[in-house]
């Protein structure tokens, strides 16, 4: 029976690769120029490249036609509430921007919100947020509720 020592265990060849030492003279396979080829802007110090830049041909991002608009900056945004996630609250309870979340459904109460009409409601509710569909507004009137806009 072989007994391995300690000292023999080694790690598994090839687990690591070790990283490329540049300038370390000719027979290293690196020296010389340090893999950054003659003169050009690729061999100077601080040479940087754009991931965009496709050689001196005119990039694809400008060959493309710019079409559209888009008003991100300035379009308001609402955070998403069904009108199933409405259930955990109590029956005849006041539903706010407080309310949800405490809930864990919006944010922060300083969130706009929009209440939507997916799911079954049976509780009657004094809702409170900034916009209804018009599925959810008949929902929760319809349980003898209230949807009152902000």
């Amino acid at each position: 029976m072989i007994l391995m020592s300690e000292f023999q265990i080694t790690s598994v060849a090839g687990g690591y690769k070790a990283r490329k030492r540049v300038g370390r003279g000719t027979g290293s396979g690196h020296g010389k120029t340090s893999g950054r080829g003659h003169k050009g802007a690729g061999s100077r110090a601080g040479a940087k490249s754009l991931s965009l830049y496709q050689g001196g041909q005119i990039p694809l991002f400008r060959r493309l036609p710019k079409r559209g608009f888009s008003n991100f900056k300035f379009a308001a945004r609402y955070e998403i509430v069904n009108v199933s996630q409405l259930e955990r609250f109590d029956d005849g309870s006041s539903v706010g921007l407080e309310q949800l979340s405490d809930a864990g459904l919006i944010p922060s109460g300083k969130s706009m919100v929009k209440i939507l009409g997916d799911g079954e409601l049976t509780k009657r509710l004094q809702v409170n947020a900034h916009r209804f569909s018009k599925t959810a507004e008949q929902k929760i009137t319809g349980c003898g509720g209230t949807a009152e806009i902000l």
